[in-house]
């Protein structure tokens, strides 16, 4: 019995006895409920606190309305710009050696680590009235700061590594073998990416898409300093949310609110989604028969 049990624990990478594996999870689950779950369920429960009638009412007012329409341009534009930088990126990071390989990669990664308030202020310097290029803006009557196209430029900057990080270590995983036999058939740059490494990383892209659309929605900081708060034209959905709870109007943020966290669920199952097919692949592929080799062409006969 002893040995089986050993046995068991060495399969699953730990000899801890089972005390040990079930304190782990019990602390993993009340982690998640304490900070997760109770925030998420309180933030439906504020909201509905005065009935369906006063939810509804919230999303009935033009600000909300323009908020949301907001939000979803900016996703609209932020996401596929990243996702043409993201495999543009990724393509020539992992297959392609060159100098300042390891400079590119470190830009890639620059928006994890800068405050997206940070982010926020760099815009202002570079666009703002008394930046680098407000004077040429104010003369030609173009508006950035405090206008959609600065909303738009933030929500790029702090979302753009999200396809990348996804693409790249998949990519170098996968290495080039397959590229180089299709340009040894004669297919071109464009046949061997649409036939070849575009089906090779599509689940890796679909979930890149996902996380980035998913910030883009919820961005707060980088967008809350170069928006400028003019209700009806430049708040997003989470600077809707602020502005309603510092009016004391709780249900109705919490109902935006609660929006917001909706869409988040919505791109969990998407995620979870998209992982367990890939996984499913993953375990399809690796249960077929491997190819039988070819025979070798028969020699003709010597004289």
């Amino acid at each position: 019995m002893s040995n089986s049990r050993t046995v068991r624990r060495a399969q699953s990478g730990t000899t801890e006895p089972a005390w040990v594996k079930w304190t782990l999870i019990g602390v993993a689950l009340a982690f998640v409920f304490l900070f997760l779950l109770l925030p998420l369920a309180a933030v439906f429960t504020e909201a509905l606190r005065k009935g369906v009638p006063a939810f509804l009412e919230a999303f009935q007012e033009p600000d909300a309305w323009s908020a949301i329409r907001l939000t979803l341009i900016t996703a609209a534009i932020a996401v596929p710009l990243n996702l043409v930088f993201g495999v543009a990126a990724a393509w020539a990071i992992a297959k392609y050696e060159f100098r300042g390989k390891a400079f590119l990669t470190t830009l890639v990664d620059l928006p994890f680590s800068v405050s997206p308030v940070v982010a926020g202020l760099i815009y202002v310097l570079m666009f703002g009235a008394h930046g680098w290029f407000g004077p040429w803006l104010q003369a030609h009557d173009v508006k950035i700061i405090f206008a959609v196209p600065g909303i738009v430029l933030a929500t790029i900057f702090v979302t753009f590594p999200f396809i990348a990080r996804e693409l790249i270590p998949l990519m170098q995983a996968q290495g080039t073998e397959e590229e180089q036999a299709a340009q040894v058939l004669g297919a071109s740059g464009w046949q061997t990416f649409w036939h070849v490494t575009l089906p090779n990383i599509k689940w890796g892209l679909i979930y890149g898409v996902i996380l980035c659309n998913a910030r883009a929605m919820g961005e707060f900081g980088a967008v809350s300093v170069v928006s400028g708060h003019i209700r009806g034209q430049t708040n997003t959905m989470p600077l809707h949310v602020e502005i309603l709870y510092n009016e004391y109007q709780s249900v109705a943020a919490f109902a935006v609110a609660s929006l917001l966290a909706l869409l988040a669920l919505v791109t969990l199952a998407i995620k979870s989604f998209v992982e367990w097919q890939f996984e499913h692949l993953e375990k399809a592929a690796a249960a077929l028969p491997p190819e039988p080799a070819p025979k070798p062409a028969p020699q003709p006969a010597r004289a």
